[in-house]
């Protein structure tokens, strides 16, 4: 196993387990092949562990079997408050203490604000003392660094990493979604500050492994190296030494054997041209099923109405390519769930944004077309539940 230095000094493993899946029996964890996994990750060197207050069973599965083990010393926990189900300081605390009880710890050592989509939700948390329960955590040697989860535009997520001394930062980054979401802009920026960056999401939830079209898949197998579409997914983010940690959810032996193998050999700078082409070659694969040219250049923002054209598109162009119900649930997360909304609806139909686009789309006709299927009747309506429920 490789490692490379956080921000505060820690030497953390390049690959990361993550811990929103753990294999399951029935409906329930299996404790016992979660256990031999983790004890093997360790085993392989992985240090960085990531969970989440919000996945089922995890933090106590996961407290659980490092207490039992004793290798609680031997890792760096990240978990995760639930920022959106805060009501006020004392909920900050409430929360805190129960993942310290699941986890069986006296410390996290990497705690996020989990899914920060604005700077509103931030300075929401402000208001309720966030900044000064920092820093008495910190203190008192209950939080060693703290961080956010990001799913957003890139804009938007710089604006939150100039907004407080961040320790670390966790993003969806992978060779699909290097121009959107925070993007490789955002993650460069993150690390010219000086900020720990972890990747979620490397494989596209599969996208990039198990639904690749065929000739994406013949690509790869052409290539001398016979590396797996997983590998290539995975050197390319290792490529970049802006990359602190790259999270995985392994739930198999045989997954989690390979990712360390090839978390031991990947190289900052590695990749060739050949290397970058061929990935360009099995991306205009994916993208022939796309119903918007939309490249993500970001050429068409800011929108003066705050609508995220990019991730709007890429998230229609992933009904097409992928499931629909992840499509639309990642568009309302990214764009819907903040009280300042990004999506579609806030269109006014300036033009605006046609007039910078370099491919010359109608974005104002293609974003309604987007808008009604990416938001059926049924998703606005859970959208307004979901704002009662985080107001």
């Amino acid at each position: 196993m490789q490692y490379r230095i956080a921000k505060n000094g820690e030497q953390i493993s390049m690959l990361g387990f993550g811990c929103m899946r753990f294999p399951q029996k029935g409906n329930k964890i299996d404790r016992q092949e979660t256990e031999r996994e983790i004890l093997a990750a360790i085993d392989g060197g992985v240090n960085y562990f990531d969970t989440a207050y919000l996945y089922p069973g995890s933090e106590d599965t996961l407290g659980t079997i490092l207490q039992k083990n004793d290798c609680r010393e031997k890792v760096y926990i990240a978990t995760k408050l639930p920022s959106y189900l805060i009501k006020n300081a004392e909920g900050i605390d409430k929360y805190f203490d129960e993942q310290l009880r699941r986890l069986k710890t006296e410390y996290i050592d990497f705690y996020l604000m989990h899914m920060i989509p604005d700077l509103r939700t931030w300075e929401r948390l402000k208001g309720f003392g966030i900044e000064e329960w920092i820093e008495k955590k910190k203190a008192q040697g209950a939080v060693k660094n703290v961080g956010f989860s990001f799913h957003g535009d890139t804009d938007t997520f710089i604006s939150i990493l100039d907004s407080y001394d961040w320790d670390f930062c966790q993003i969806q980054y992978n060779y699909l979604d290097e121009h959107s979401q925070a993007g490789r802009r955002g993650l460069q920026y993150a690390a010219r500050k000086g900020v720990s960056v972890m990747i979620m999401e490397p494989l596209r939830g599969g996208r990039l492994v198990n639904y690749l079209p065929e000739s994406g898949k013949r690509l790869f197998l052409g290539h001398p190296s016979k590396r797996t579409p997983a590998e290539w997914a995975f050197r390319w983010l290792w490529n970049q030494p802006e990359v602190t940690c790259v999270l995985s959810g392994m739930n198999s032996m045989e997954m989690l054997e390979e990712n360390i193998r090839v978390a031991s050999e990947a190289q900052i700078g590695e990749f060739s041209e050949a290397d970058f082409e061929l990935l360009e070659s099995v991306k205009k694969e994916i993208n022939k099923s796309v119903k918007v040219g939309c490249t993500g250049c970001g050429y068409c923002m800011p929108c003066p109405q705050g609508v995220d054209i990019p991730g709007t598109f890429s998230c229609y162009n992933r009904m097409y390519s992928e499931a629909k119900t992840s499509a639309r649930m990642d568009y309302m997360m990214t764009t819907s769930f903040a009280k300042d909304s990004r999506n579609y609806a806030r269109c006014v139909g300036c033009g605006k944004c046609e007039q910078h686009c370099p491919q010359h789309l109608k974005i104002r006709e293609e974003l309604q077309k987007a808008g009604r299927e990416l938001m059926p009747w049924y998703y606005k309506l859970a959208l307004k539940v979901v704002h009662l429920f985080v107001s």
